[in-house]
């Protein structure tokens, strides 16, 4: 088994950040409806837009060990930076899982998520990776982030 498989497995076996807790500006839930996996996913914020800090992700997940860890890696990554490198970490995060394994990923920008860039070459799986990604900017919208334009071409870091 090679590094990154063990770093999926730990990471879904022990998931960094879970179990909802309160003190939340904002809730989301998703589902994969192609698997039928799910995130409830709470973020805390401090700041406006420009200055906005991502002080508190927690989250509850039910689903395959690759949606559970690529939250678990979310949470870690994360929890604590401001909001214009969560929002760029989206965007890395987004290319490296969409491109078919065209793109392997930058650590620099995205941490443990280049565990995950195998899985850019099943698409039925992509989806399963994006789930706490993509609750990630619902949420962030709901606490009243301006993320229009932001989790597609990424912002600078």
């Amino acid at each position: 088994m090679d590094l990154y498989q063990e770093l999926i497995l730990e990471h879904s076996k022990r998931p960094h950040g879970a179990g909802l807790r309160d003190g939340y500006d904002a809730e989301v839930h998703h589902v994969n409806p192609t698997c039928g996996d799910e995130v409830t996913l709470r973020v805390h914020v401090d700041g406006d837009d420009e200055t906005a800090r991502l002080t508190d992700i927690s989250y509850e997940a039910v689903g395959c060990s690759i949606s559970t860890a690529s939250t678990s890696i979310l949470a870690e990554e994360l929890t604590g930076e401001d909001v214009a490198h969560a929002l760029a970490t989206h965007a890395a995060m987004k290319q490296m899982l969409t491109s078919k394994g065209e793109i392997s990923g930058d650590e620099e920008v995205i941490g443990d998520g280049v565990a995950l860039a195998g899985v850019a070459k099943y698409p039925a799986r992509v989806k399963c990776a994006l789930l706490g990604w993509m609750a990630l900017t619902d949420a962030l919208a709901q606490a009243g982030i301006d993320v229009s334009g932001r989790t597609e071409q990424g912002v600078d870091a």
